[in-house]
């Protein structure tokens, strides 16, 4: 993991290292009140040897004590010691008082620091003057050489133990620092766990992981997306130029050079492909290329309800020979869109799909149309895309952000290659504002670059039909081109037909 995923870690899992965080505080300071007041008095006793009086007689004694000392420590707990103090308080043995008792040494030095905690203050101080007077007797005791009255050793109780004013434990502050780091500390190993257990599609990096197609383009998680179409009155929103942005890329891919028939597909159902089927075509439509969007996806069509076009009667009407292809196909408001509804949903989809009729009707479609635009159902619940991948000159293959994971993206690119399908590239929508595009859309498109004007004023990518040549785009025209200096700006390309949502 390097220093741009644990950025976006950190900006995507930031809510879990916060809860944490505030977890660990509320934890410690309910620790800290709810934990008994525990007090904590200290004496401090020296140890030194009697005899000497000469320089070299008290180094000696002093080396001696200081090679004694950490033996001297040690008993400090010991029942010798604890036993006779345990003699003359109430309620308590040697074994309960070694717990309370804690003895230390400075280095270097022959001092030993007696500390003793307890839930009352006196007490805490009475436990320590009476463990000091026990060991300096225990010591000299066995310092005592047999047959002498007196100890080499003396131990002097330096600094006797007071009653402390304040507990020692809990601390507060100290409990909601400790609270704060380990809640982080967890909030971050979660995060780090989630990010290593997640295998949701998020980036590019994501897709590279998954398939070497290349990604057409980036939509960002935009509010309100799915309530707009390219040609709305935010026509020069980050949305609709995103859109172009597809149309571009794949004017200029190689693998789509010869591509006029393209397949829009998904792995699965809600990632946006009928949102950028639709968008794509009325793209390529704004573009000057003739276009028809064709709704292929029988099992739940949607193109007609969110174009508020007819759609009892369309593709499956012409595949069983009920009408003809001129007569169901319908135009978007005064754009060169052409829509091609589903029409009534039948039994057999699959079959229906990839059937003779089907081969025919998108023939007639390519011999009237410059570029035809086929939203189909996901690849994987059902087989309908795989089988009219096979008809199309290339597939798209949409995959939502945070909806599809890597495994059932690869499962979707597996089943083209399976019928040797031309995948296109890869079309990620919903994507993080920031990972879309990190310098934001701050700088917008209205300075009259003629974006909202449908047929022919913006230049900047050519008809996609091109590449066939002319001869396909001056047959089938079903209206003609606005005139010259008709008025560039959204107004112009607003249609007629009310536009509404589609299931992203």
């Amino acid at each position: 993991m390097d220093l741009h995923d644990l950025i976006a870690l950190l900006r995507t899992r930031w809510p879990w290292i916060l809860a944490t965080a505030l977890l660990g505080i509320s934890a410690g300071a309910a620790l800290a009140l709810t934990a008994t007041p525990l007090y904590e008095a200290r004496t401090q006793v020296f140890v030194s040897v009697r005899n000497g009086v000469t320089a070299a007689d008290l180094w000696q004694g002093s080396s001696f004590t200081q090679q004694q000392i950490a033996s001297y420590t040690q008993t400090v707990t010991s029942p010798l010691v604890l036993q006779p103090v345990a003699d003359r308080l109430e309620g308590t043995d040697a074994a309960a008082l070694a717990e309370q008792i804690s003895a230390s040494s400075p280095a270097d030095t022959v001092l030993i620091n007696i500390a003793v905690s307890d839930a009352d203050p006196a007490r805490a101080a009475e436990i320590a003057n009476l463990t000091a007077q026990s060991f300096a007797t225990v010591v000299g005791e066995l310092e005592t050489p047999d047959g002498s009255a007196t100890s080499p050793v003396r131990v002097s109780v330096v600094r006797p133990a007071a009653a402390p004013l304040s507990p020692a434990s809990p601390s507060l502050r100290l409990n909601l620092v400790l609270g704060f780091a380990l809640g982080t500390a967890g909030g971050l190993a979660l995060a780090f766990l989630r990010h290593s257990l997640d295998t949701r599609v998020r980036d590019e990096r994501d897709v590279a992981t998954v398939t070497s197609a290349s990604v057409l383009g980036a939509v960002a998680d935009h509010p309100g997306l799915g309530q707009r179409t390219l040609t709305s009155r935010d026509a020069d929103g980050a949305p609709a130029e995103a859109y172009r942005r597809l149309r571009t890329n794949l004017q200029f891919a190689r693998s789509v050079a010869e591509a006029r028939t393209l397949l829009v597909t998904s792995a699965l159902e809600g990632e946006g492909k009928s949102t950028t089927a639709m968008n794509l075509a009325l793209a390529i439509a704004e573009a000057g290329s003739r276009v028809v969007l064709v709704d292929a996806d029988l099992r739940r069509p949607s193109l007609a309800r969110a174009l508020t076009l007819e759609g009892i009667a369309g593709l499956t009407t012409v595949l069983v020979g009920r009408a003809r292809l001129e007569d169901v196909v319908q135009r978007w408001g005064t754009t060169l869109l052409d829509v091609l509804p589903s029409g009534e949903r039948p039994p057999n989809p699959s079959e229906l799909l990839g059937s003779d009729a089907m081969r025919a009707t998108l023939r007639q479609l390519a011999l009237r149309y410059d570029v035809i635009i086929i939203d189909s159902s996901p690849l994987l619940p059902v087989t309908d895309a795989a089988v009219l991948s096979t008809l199309a000159d290339g597939t798209i293959l949409v995959a939502g952000c945070d909806r599809v994971h890597r495994g059932q993206l690869r499962a979707a690119v597996s089943s083209l290659a399976h019928v040797d399908s031309a995948l296109l590239g890869i079309v990620l929508n919903r994507v993080a504002r920031q990972d879309a595009d990190p310098y934001g859309y701050g700088y917008g498109y209205g300075y009259g670059y003629g974006y909202g004007y449908v047929h022919g004023a913006s230049t900047e990518v050519a008809d996609l039909g091109r590449h066939r040549g002319s001869r396909g785009s001056r047959r089938g025209s079903r209206a003609p081109r606005p005139p010259r200096g008709a008025p560039a700006g959204p107004a112009a390309a607003v249609p007629t037909a009310r536009t509404r949502a589609v299931g992203r």
